[in-house]
Parts: structure tokens; sequence; C-alpha cells
């Protein structure tokens, strides 16, 4: 697609191009936590996009599409990198949450109380809910989490890649899906309806808080420690 003067027509390009950005980016976000936003993912892949544009030399004998591939992963990846969900101090908070889920499990051998947990963690009631609220507990998987055992600085590119064609990595994946799904059924009754109405039914806190007649505070608080005993059972996993 080249203009009258035989330049490459950016606009049309960029319409053409635009399906293969948002392939990209839901083929990466079904590997990513929650909370990471598909239109935000989409947005930075457009600036890939874009950036291939005006760097691609057709010169070099690669095809754009493959050129064009590689900016916009690239710059999806550079996103994740430079982003973080979640502060230190909240994520060390949440880390010790699931520490208490995971001893109290252990040793009652049923998913521990909200009372349980504060207690094991010497707080209140009261201070424990104010600590879930706080925590916000949106991520199965922190992308600090996606570091090779070795310091492997390219785990997350190997990670978020489209594994359409190996088929260990789709086993892999199935088989945590079925854990993620065998966990899901072990939690308590009400945590079970939150995160079916938040991620299979995609309603939000203030919908969810509707139907269980309480507020979107204790929504979240519900949420929060439910990501925390799943967190939990897919360590061990």
């Amino acid at each position: 697609m080249y203009t009258a003067k035989g330049q490459l027509d950016a606009n049309a390009m960029l319409r053409q191009y635009s399906p293969l950005v948002r392939r990209l980016a839901h083929q990466m976000i079904a590997k990513l936590p929650a909370n990471v936003e598909l239109d935000d993912l989409i947005q930075v892949g457009m600036m890939g996009l874009s950036d291939a544009l005006s760097r691609f030399d057709a010169a070099q004998g690669v095809q754009f599409e493959t050129f064009a591939t590689q900016r916009i992963r690239g710059a999806m990846l550079d996103e994740l990198r430079g982003n973080d969900w979640m502060s230190r101090g909240d994520r060390r908070h949440q880390r010790t949450i699931e520490a208490a889920v995971h001893k109290l499990e252990q040793k009652l051998h049923r998913a521990p109380s909200e009372s349980e947990i504060a207690q094991e963690m010497g707080l209140s009631l009261t201070d424990y809910q104010e600590l879930l609220t706080k925590v916000r507990g949106t991520q199965l998987i922190y992308l600090e989490d996606m570091s090779g055992d070795d310091g492997d600085d390219d785990y997350l590119d190997r990670h978020v890649h489209d594994e359409e064609a190996n088929p260990l990595g789709r086993l892999q994946d199935q088989r945590m899906r079925q854990a993620l799904v065998e966990a899901i059924k072990n939690l308590p009754e009400r945590e079970q309806y939150v995160m079916s109405m938040y991620y299979e039914h995609d309603m939000n806190l203030k919908e969810i808080a509707a139907v269980l007649k309480v507020t979107e505070s204790r929504v979240c608080q519900l949420h929060s420690q439910s990501i925390a005993r799943l967190r939990t059972r897919l360590r061990e996993w």
C-alpha cells in the first residue's frame, strides 16, 4: 500500500494490520493476570505497529507482518514490565496472607475461616478485613513470578508467546486450567459465587454486591481472600 509518491500509506497499513494487534493482545492477555486490561494492550500494540511502519525496510528481505509482529509484541511486553499493578508493600501483605492460609490448611486440612486467618496473623477480624480491602488481590500470577529458577530474563517473553505449535505447552496449560477449576471448587461457597460472577459472568463489584446483599468493600475482601487461597493451591501444583 503506497501513496502517489511511492511511500507506504501509513493510515491504510494501520487499518489493515489493526486486526493483527487485536489478535496478539488476545493471545497475550489469556496468560496474564485478570486486572491487565485488553484495551491497554491493544493501545500499546497500535503504538508498536506505528513504530514498525516507521522502521520497516523492505530491502532487508523480511515480510512486514513478521517484522510488525515482533515490534507489537515487544511494545506490549515493555508495557507489562514497566507497570506494577500492585505495590511492593501490598504484595508483601498478600504473601503474608497466603502464608497464613497455607499454614492453616496444612494444620486443619480444610479451608480456614476469616477469623482463623486473622488470629494466625495476630490481627483482629476487622483489621484483617481492612487488609484484604487494601491489597485488592487481583492477580493469580504476579509478573515477577514469571522468571526462571536460574534468573531467566526472557521467561516472560516466552511465557506469553503463542505456543499453539508446542504440544507440551498446551498440555501444561490444560493441566493448569484443571488445577484452577479444582481449586475453585474447594473455596468456601460464598467465595465460589464471587469468583464465578466476577470471572465467568463478567459482573463488576457493584453488581456482585447487589446479588449477595453486601457492600462492594465486602466483595473486594472476599475476592482478595479467594485469590490468596487459589495462589496457595496453585503454588503447590
